[in-house]
């Protein structure tokens, strides 16, 4: 291998964000430490990306050494940064997972107050793509199944309690069952 080529890595996402359409933050999470360590520094990339994208139609944009692939619905615009180096279909496989999910998550209304009003299921859906820069998951039925698993663990959905009664009822009649299955064999002895 050249010297001068980087080594494959696992590492293959810089970061992740999204902003609204003027640019705000609303998500985001920085993977590599050495990349923008402060959040100022975090902030003048993002505002470089979305002047360079926002208006653009492309899906692509390389910027400050970095692949950046992006996509843009209503008011939101999603982002994924990988090094120069990086395959752009992977990082692309990443955004549409993640828009996906989101979609999904969000009964189709993929907008800035929809996404505010569920930021856990945003940053669940994140951290079930991406752990610390390596991808873990692009197919987003996947990342679906593993978010709505964890959200069930805390009832708080009329089905998923309804659910919950319904175990719960199911267990307490079979525990009726078997003492009076006991009694009855006790009798009969």
């Amino acid at each position: 291998m050249d010297a001068a080529s980087p080594e494959p890595s696992l590492y293959t996402v810089k970061a992740v964000f999204i902003l609204d359409n003027d640019g705000n933050r609303l998500l985001s999470k920085y993977y590599d430490p050495e990349l923008y360590p402060s959040i100022k520094e975090q902030r003048n990339f993002e505002s470089n990306v979305f002047s360079k994208t926002h208006k653009a139609d492309n899906e692509i944009a390389f910027l400050e050494g970095l692949t950046i692939v992006y996509k843009s619905s209503i008011d939101l615009f999603f982002y994924v940064v990988g090094s120069a180096q990086e395959n752009e279909l992977m990082l692309m496989s990443v955004l549409s997972c993640l828009f996906d999910s989101l979609s999904h998550i969000l009964r189709k209304n993929v907008e800035r107050k929809c996404l505010l009003e569920n930021m856990e299921g945003a940053f669940l859906v994140v951290d079930e793509i991406i752990d610390g820069g390596v991808i873990l998951e692009s197919d987003h039925q996947q990342v679906l199944q593993k978010v709505n698993y964890r959200a069930d663990d805390n009832p708080l959905t009329e089905q998923s309690v309804t659910q919950h009664l319904t175990e719960k009822l199911a267990l307490t009649s079979n525990v009726l069952q078997s003492a009076k299955d006991q009694i009855k064999w006790s009798i009969l002895k």
